[in-house]
């Protein structure tokens, strides 16, 4: 069973309409949060950009609350959603993944974390899909070996295919 590993450019498009909602809407409609994952400084990404999208007036001031409340209800306060901590050793651990791809800071973290919860689920028969819509970091996770889905881009056959995975 696949496990979904969220980066901002992704999981921003639940609560902000743009390229690539309706999939990303699509998989949290199939997918219970307890199979969805995402390091807590991405939390703060998705809002930072929410609020950049209000200084931009692509979304309205009343829009940019309903994705905060959103937000918070299914990812930050959701009991199951797995909110993933940023610890020394993971930061130090990421630092070759930032020289070896060219990655930023957040990403290669991003990376390192996926990669390592790969090494916790793939003995048991699971494995994690990183979703992004970065393509810096798509390319970096495909050369590492990891399943990715670009809501922008990729059809709903590929994530359906992804969620029913056993």
């Amino acid at each position: 069973m696949n496990s979904f590993y969220w980066d901002a450019s992704a999981l921003t498009k639940r609560y902000a309409p743009e390229i690539g909602t309706p999939l990303v809407n699509h998989l949290f409609t199939h997918v219970t949060p307890d199979r969805m994952l995402c390091l807590i400084v991405g939390v703060s990404e998705v809002i930072s950009i929410f609020v950049r999208k209000k200084n931009a007036r692509l979304i309205t001031p009343e829009a940019f609350s309903q994705a905060l409340v959103d937000f918070r209800t299914e990812v930050i306060e959701a009991e199951t959603f797995k909110l993933i901590s940023i610890e020394d050793t993971l930061i130090f651990a990421s630092h070759p993944l930032i020289e070896k791809h060219a990655l930023n800071a957040t990403d290669a973290l991003i990376l390192r974390s996926t990669l390592n919860m790969a090494t916790v689920l793939r003995p048991a028969g699971n494995d994690i899909v990183l979703v992004t819509s970065n393509h810096r970091l798509l390319r970096a996770a495909q050369v590492e070996g990891l399943q990715t889905f670009n809501p922008e881009i990729d059809v709903q056959t590929a994530l359906d295919i992804l969620i029913q995975a056993q």
